[in-house]
């Protein structure tokens, strides 16, 4: 008598070798182009097609082919990327603006007015120092490289330079406070 087998194993496995197949390696690469206008195609469709863990693999690539294909129209294709990448649950709404903010926008997200300055931003001065100058990287990327929008990314360097400052004095008030109490 043979022993008995159910189906559940073998209909778990071929389940697992079907779903493999929407998201093998080489389907979630997009095409190499040079327009930004068929890579924002391309990673649209490649995120509707299953390929949602590699969002910020695709951000990356279509920065650098925006970069070969600058102007002021870039801003609103990566607006209306991210846009669409939040509505279709990809990434949620507040990482859609952080990002096009952190690329394409003057104010720094890396500064978040959120908290009381003395008791998060103090503590650790030099590292959110050091992430607004990564962000300015990102900003020059962004705003200059790819958009072409010198002013603003001149004016972004500058709200650096200011918020260094204010940043040191709003630390030193916050610890003459904290030595009087």
């Amino acid at each position: 008598m043979q022993p008995r087998t159910t189906l559940a194993p073998i209909l778990a496995a071929a389940a697992l070798a079907v779903a493999g197949c929407a998201t093998s390696p080489g389907a979630c690469e997009l095409a190499d182009t040079n327009r930004s206008e068929a890579a924002f195609a391309g990673a649209r469709t490649a995120l509707a097609g299953g390929c949602e863990t590699h969002f910020f693999t695709y951000l990356d690539q279509l920065l650098e082919v925006a970069e070969e294909d600058p102007g002021p129209v870039q801003k609103e294709r990566f607006s209306e990327f991210l846009v669409w990448s939040a509505d279709q649950g990809v990434i949620s709404r507040k990482q859609a603006q952080t990002l096009y903010n952190r690329y394409f926008n003057v104010k720094f997200v890396s500064l978040a007015g959120d908290y009381n300055n003395c008791s998060s931003t103090c503590r650790r001065p030099a590292a959110v120092l050091a992430d607004m100058e990564a962000e300015l990287r990102d900003k020059e990327q962004g705003l200059l490289k790819i958009s072409r929008d010198a002013d603003s990314y001149y004016r972004a360097n500058r709200l650096l330079q200011e918020s260094e400052l204010v940043l040191e004095a709003t630390c030193r008030a916050c610890d003459v406070r904290s030595a009087s109490r």
